[in-house]
């Protein structure tokens, strides 16, 4: 039984044609920033992707169907919708079950990518092990899904307010290849270097493909984590977040929040105390993740025997 999906013409013309595609997720437009701003930087990462040769293909569900790349008029309409779900593994089926509406994270995009025949997908930062892990249990699917799902996930690393040496362990007990991209250091996110080395390092886009197309040859499941350092000119160092970070968990805990809402509340907290810097440093990695999947995306086409 094959899985209905809603193609875009544009990314139905690039499944014709064998062309790269870039697979997109939907919750940067919908829970990471206000509009219209967050509708001005979708438009600005498809067409990223698209001056790097590739197709992009925003996923989200839309009144129960899965959307593989979104029209522009739908797009818009997805960057001004409310009480939008967020969604995972766990939610993606019941929300297209009820004909709800929701935009998708890292694992949800993996899974529709995957289902769309999509290998290469550019989003910020993957979630990963939350701080204090070990009384709340708190780990986000995505590692589980970079642990299944074959698709390679172009990211500035685990986002910075998260346990990043327990991520990183869960991610190598999984077995996920985690790859620096011309670096020896792990990224987190808004930093260049989280103060751990990165496991593997590749420094060209055809390596990165290579490396994809070869887990394919040996039957290996799950996908590769692509950490793509945020340019130089964009990062905010890791010891000025710190602080911060801790400033806002602490907040976050006093109010009881936890689960789904943790992430959001700690990115908006962070963007108040460092008086908008970590959005503009989420919009230029998020910028530059396109630019590096886009050239994956036409390498894995390039290096596949006609």
């Amino acid at each position: 039984m094959s899985v209905p999906l809603t193609f875009s013409p544009e990314v139905a013309a690039a499944r014709a044609q064998g062309a790269p595609i870039v697979a997109l997720e939907s919750t940067i437009i919908t829970h990471g920033m206000p509009y219209p701003q967050n509708l001005d930087t979708a438009r600005r990462v498809e067409d990223t992707v698209r001056a790097g040769g590739a197709t992009p293909a925003t996923i989200a569900v839309l009144d129960g169907a899965l959307h593989v790349g979104l029209t522009p008029a739908a797009l818009e309409t997805l960057a001004q919708a409310r009480d939008v779900a967020k969604l995972s593994r766990a939610d993606l089926a019941v929300c297209m079950a009820t004909g709800g509406t929701g935009a998708t994270t890292v694992a949800a995009t993996m899974i529709a990518a995957h289902l769309a025949g999509i290998a290469v997908f550019a989003t910020g930062g993957i979630g990963g092990v939350h701080r204090g892990s070990e009384d709340s249990f708190d780990i986000s699917a995505d590692l589980q899904e970079l642990a299944q799902t074959p698709v390679t996930v172009v990211a500035a690393g685990a986002k910075a307010i998260l346990d990043l040496p327990k991520t990183l362990e869960v991610l190598e007990t999984n077995g996920v290849p985690v790859i620096a991209v011309g670096h020896d250091a792990l990224p987190a996110f808004w930093s260049r270097d989280a103060g751990l080395a990165a496991p593997l390092r590749l420094d060209t886009p055809a390596e990165i493909a290579a490396a994809h197309r070869m887990r394919g040859t040996l039957g290996l499941p799950g996908g590769q984590l692509v950490a793509n350092p945020i340019p130089q000119d964009a990062e905010i160092p890791a010891e000025t977040l710190a602080p911060l970070i801790e400033q806002a968990e602490a907040e976050a805990r006093v109010a009881g929040i936890t689960g789904k809402a943790v992430t959001p509340h700690l990115l908006a907290r962070l963007f108040e105390l460092t008086e908008g810097r970590t959005l503009t440093a989420n919009i230029a990695l998020v910028l530059n993740n396109a630019a590096l999947a886009a050239e994956i995306a036409r390498e894995i086409v390039n290096q596949t025997p006609k």
